[in-house]
């Protein structure tokens, strides 16, 4: 591990993304945004007809998808190149330019979904007859009449536009605070070297050090977040009052009702998570038991949840042989699927290392028309491998519906965002235990296997669950202090982890640093998707074959269907809480391996 962060100019050109895919040039990508909001005037000037014949409706859809698609790449490659180091004023300058441009635009076409509203079902039929080709935005007629009843006036939808930019500001200013601002001390590591703790390097130094560093970084790392505690109250409570101020105006009852709303899934998929993961808790006990008794500790600390529960056991890695294992990993979902991963490693889809002011943690974004990007923060590790694997299996599902679709047919919801993902993440792990002989490392990886259950199925439904008890307070009058919100989440965090897990003070400040509680209840489908990946990897290793090419169907279907209907696609029905309680199954499983390998069949558990 690097002791100080490179600034972004020394960071290998190898090793980082290829913006100029998307703008060879700064000039390129001014020259969109001005094209763009030429466009955006140009699409305003048909307020008031833009859906008064057929011909109208086809021509303001063309104009709508050329505008969106110009959008789409302004914004992505501004948001990039702001991550990328979010302490470069000309890249925070030019995202703050390309927002407000976006902005002004939703509020230049915001009438279009109102006037689409005022026709009939029946005139929209005889338009598809009018102008066939109109069906090619057939699915995103039919999702604006889906939300029908939530629709508003055209002068509503410009002010709620405008109301947006707003919005923005809770998640912008978290971002800016925990990735630009916030500093941490420095910790002594094993080796007596003086480290400074990042987000970044938080969980590896977790996973590598000795108990006493692992208890200082744990201490440090929350104790820094927690000096503004009422900083971070403050942003998640303007997050709460601006998803009830557009959940409102559009008559959902809740916050929670209007997220699913936007991702067409009902509140029964959730509930049945959250009750199937009730039900099965005494497995989670059951894993933090066991994981107290191979580490031989009278005590199980929150600072000991990361590090491996097999001792002796390093699996340090580079990023090429990252890429190298996961070119075999993924080789069951065929030569054309492999291919695509080479391609995206050797033409600089990714953005590898940690540098001074780069975004924390990882994610995949989509272009459309040019190709997928990834961020990571690699360093070396075994989860960084599954990192890897992970965001390359949301750019492949982009790329597949993005070859498949049109722009608007291709924008998967986020039900089904995180399926492909952990698909790859499964598989990786399968390969790994198949390819291990050293026992000790098939310990280790058992040990991943039972750390991804942890931390995907109970701890995005222990989120969830935070999520939508604060969501619940804030919106009935409860105020959101530091306080309040530091005793919800401590007390979820005791109900989670159970009676053999000591739940440190520090622990209650970890939802400070969560930046998915300002994705407006994405955190729960994590635990979906896992539960859903699960079933679909085994059926791949089992099937072959068919179950890949039902598997291909899927990734490349995008919207074109409800996201409960596109997981049926792969045998996989999550209106039922049989994936759920399936996968949980398979945790079980998973412990008395563990225990198997560590104390024999007949050993002590």
């Amino acid at each position: 591990m690097e002791k100080k962060l490179p600034e972004r100019n020394e960071v290998a050109e190898a090793l980082t993304w290829r913006l100029e895919d998307i703008y060879p040039s700064r000039e390129e990508f001014e020259g969109d945004m001005e094209k763009a909001g030429s466009l955006a005037a140009e699409f305003a000037k048909r307020e008031g007809h833009s859906a008064q014949s057929a011909a109208d409706l086809l021509t303001s859809f063309d104009l709508y998808e050329e505008l969106e698609l110009l959008e789409d790449r302004f914004m992505e490659y501004a948001m990039m190149k702001q991550d990328e180091d979010t302490g470069n004023s000309q890249s925070q300058a030019d995202f703050k330019k390309a927002e407000a441009l976006y902005i002004g635009i939703a509020q230049q076409t915001a009438f279009f979904e109102p006037e689409i509203l005022e026709l009939s079902e029946e005139t929209v039929n005889k338009y598809y007859e009018d102008e066939p080709g109109l069906r090619k935005y057939e699915v995103t007629i039919k999702d604006i009449f889906r939300k029908k009843e939530h629709g508003l006036s055209a002068e509503m939808e410009k002010t709620m536009a405008a109301a947006s930019e707003m919005a923005q500001v809770p998640y912008s200013a978290f971002g800016m605070m925990a990735n630009a601002d916030l500093t941490f001390p420095s910790v002594k590591t094993d080796d007596g070297s003086d480290v400074e703790i990042t987000n970044g390097r938080f969980v590896p130094l977790e996973t590598m050090s000795s108990r006493p560093v692992r208890k200082e970084v744990f201490e440090k790392y929350y104790g820094t977040y927690a000096q503004y505690k009422d900083v971070w109250a403050a942003l998640y409570d303007g997050q709460v009052k601006q998803q009830k101020f557009f959940s409102r105006m559009r008559k959902y009852p809740s916050n929670f009702e209007a997220a699913l709303g936007e991702t067409n899934v009902s509140a029964a998929v959730c509930d049945n998570l959250i009750d199937s993961v009730h039900r099965n808790m005494e497995k989670m006990y059951r894993y933090v038991r066991l994981r107290k008794k191979l580490l031989g500790v009278d005590e199980l600390h929150m600072y000991d949840v990361y590090i491996p529960i097999v001792k002796d056991v390093v699996w340090n890695t580079t990023i090429e042989e990252a890429e190298e294992i996961a070119l075999k990993a993924l080789a069951p979902l065929g030569e054309d699927y492999v291919a695509l991963l080479d391609k995206a490693f050797k033409e600089r889809w990714i953005d590898v290392v940690e540098n001074k002011g780069k975004r924390g943690g990882a994610y995949s974004s989509g272009v459309y028309g040019v190709h997928p990007y990834v961020l990571l923060n690699f360093n070396g590790t075994l989860d960084d491998i599954f990192t890897l694997v992970h965001e390359m299996g949301h750019s492949l599902h982009t790329w597949y519906s993005s070859h498949a679709q049109t722009l608007f047919n291709a924008r998967y919801k986020i039900f089904v965002a995180e399926v492909a993902s952990t698909t790859n993440e499964v598989l990786l792990l399968e390969y790994l235990l198949k390819v291990t002989e050293d026992p000790e490392k098939q310990k280790y990886l058992v040990n991943h296997y039972l750390e991804s259950f942890k931390s995907t199925l109970f701890r995005q439904t222990m989120f969830e669950e935070f999520e939508r008890r604060t969501n619940e307070m804030g919106e009935s009058g409860i105020p959101l202090t530091a306080q309040t919100l530091s005793e919800v989440y401590y007390e979820l965090n005791k109900e989670y982890f159970g009676p053999d897990m000591v739940s440190d003070d520090e622990i209650r400040y970890e939802w400070c640093r969560i930046p998915h509680f300002y994705y407006n209840f994405y955190v729960y489908q994590y635990a979906t998707s896992f539960s859903a990946a699960v079933a679909i990897a085994r059926r791949i290793l089992d099937e072959g074959e068919s179950a890949v090419a039902d598997y291909r169907k899927f990734l490349s279907s995008g919207c074109t269907q409800d996201p409960v209907s596109l997981l049926k696609l792969t045998g996989v029905d999550m209106s039922t809480s049989k994936p759920v309680d399936e996968a949980l199954k398979v945790f079980e499983e998973q412990i008395a391996r563990m225990e198997e390998l560590s104390f024999g069949k007949n050993g002590d558990q």
